[in-house]
């Protein structure tokens, strides 16, 4: 009977191991089960990639999806940066990765891959993130998440995938860490380092933030209301009156805007624009690109909350991602979700709950905390224009350090203007529309390469 008990507990016990072993894989096991040998049509490249889920709320079924690809050179010592798009509702994929500052672009037969000359994982480390849930590759099994998705549960969700994403690449924890990201990820960007922040004061400083640099950001909802109307009109995009008229009957820190507002907004945009690009004036608009003046007149009833650049670059990412050896090489798509891969979401953007009238008093308690801040601006693009983001900030009242001074990109030629507060460093990318590493890859290149070396824009 001893004998019977005791390979009875055996028996068990080895159960008990082998389903442990199934359920607990351990974190390096977990780290390369995301490793990407290589995307289909993918030049060769030396460096790693890796993609994959992280769980962010079991309970609702929340997981995002990220992509890192590492430094060719020295990606041990180089800092980690988590890149984040806006929308809300577009993907980090679709537009950080594929059109602006990922390794890879998409041909335009969507079928394979070339290298981007100016990529920024040679000086960093990036991680793209699908964010929030809903976006892209993310998911969630509580389908009511698409309707209540807001500032607050982004920045909460994003700071777990944060934790948990280290427990799995133990190798980054307290790295040099960075965030990025544009658009509406001006409010993700300063939200998310924030909650960082809280964290890290709470807990052990595994993510050891260092600082942020955000483009095209929105900021602040009546500053940039006002910043916008204002180029508009200094741009000749629309008539004295309908300048007039906006400023007089539009609310920009309002829910809701009035009748009077929607129409004058409406005639203005729909028969004073004329069939341009708003995200880039100055350059050929892609005939194929959605109607981006629908999205434009649907964002403006909270004009703080304006979609990403649609161009032609867009259709070429959603016909790839959605080849299912893509789908099969990134490890995506795992719960075969019952709609395509689109590089936005309208339900998100449609139905977006909470959103700040100002991330202004999180820019003062991050730069009272001593992170690095910097903001430019693509001095083309009329959606989250320059002008909003100066008149912006020019409400944080901080001290010049160094006075207002063109920047150069290489042969003598002016790659913008910058200056220099205590805290925080403002810079215009001449000739960039809203994504401003699409349109001028080398200047956005030099931009980023002299935020992380916390250096100032070369004067010649």
């Amino acid at each position: 009977m001893m004998a019977f008990f005791q390979a009875h507990v055996f028996f068990l016990c080895l159960s008990i191991f082998a389903f442990s072993s199934i359920v607990a894989v351990p974190k390096e096991q977990e780290q390369e089960q995301d490793r990407i040998s290589a995307l289909p049509a993918q030049p060769r490249v030396a460096f790693s990639q890796f993609s994959g889920y992280v769980t962010v709320n079991e309970q609702h079924g929340r997981a995002l999806f990220y992509w890192l690809t590492e430094s060719p050179t020295s990606p041990k010592n180089k800092p980690l940066v988590l890149w984040l798009n806006g929308g809300p509702g577009c993907s980090s994929i679709a537009y950080g990765a594929s059109e602006e500052i990922g390794p890879f672009r998409i041909n335009k037969t969507a079928t394979s891959l070339y290298l981007n000359k100016y990529a920024w994982n040679t000086e960093a480390n990036i991680i793209f993130l699908e964010s929030p849930a809903g976006v892209g590759f993310s998911y969630t099994n509580t389908s009511s998440d698409l309707k209540t998705s807001g500032d607050k549960r982004t920045a909460q969700d994003a700071l777990i995938f944060l934790i948990r994403w280290m427990s799995r690449f133990p190798q980054y924890k307290y790295r040099e860490f960075y965030l990025a990201g544009e658009s509406y990820a001006g409010h993700y960007v300063p939200q998310l380092a924030k909650k960082i922040h809280d964290y890290n004061k709470k807990n052990p400083q595994i993510i050891n933030l260092k600082g942020f640099i955000v483009g095209n950001a929105v900021t602040d909802s009546y500053n940039d209301g006002i910043g916008t109307v204002t180029y508009w009109w200094s741009h000749s995009m629309i008539s004295d009156k309908s300048y007039k008229s906006i400023l007089k009957y539009c609310n920009f820190t309002a829910e809701e805007t009035s009748k009077k507002c929607d129409d004058v907004y409406s005639y203005a945009v729909n028969y004073e624009f004329g069939n341009i690009d708003e995200y880039s004036i100055y350059t050929p608009k892609c005939t194929n690109s959605q109607n981006k003046a629908v999205r434009l007149i649907r964002r403006f009833q909270n004009l703080h909350m304006i979609s990403g650049y649609d161009p032609c670059t867009e259709n070429y990412a959603e016909t790839y991602y959605n080849l299912p050896e893509v789908q099969k090489a990134m490890h995506a798509n795992v719960t075969n979700m019952p709609y395509k891969w689109t590089a936005c979401s309208d339900v998100l953007l449609k139905y977006w709950k909470d959103s700040e009238i100002s991330v202004l008093h999180i820019y003062k308690e991050l730069i009272a905390a001593g992170l690095r801040v910097w903001v430019f601006s693509g001095d083309t693009d009329s959606v989250v224009p320059v002008t909003a983001t100066r008149f912006s900030l020019n409400h944080l009242n901080l001290s010049i350090r160094t006075r207002w001074y063109p920047w150069y990109s290489g042969h003598g030629q002016v790659g913008g203007w910058t200056e220099v507060y205590d805290g925080l460093t403002f810079a215009t990318v001449r000739g960039a529309g809203h994504e401003v590493p699409l349109f001028q890859p080398k200047r956005a290149y030099i931009l980023f390469k002299s935020f992380l070396a916390g250096k100032e824009l070369p004067k010649y």
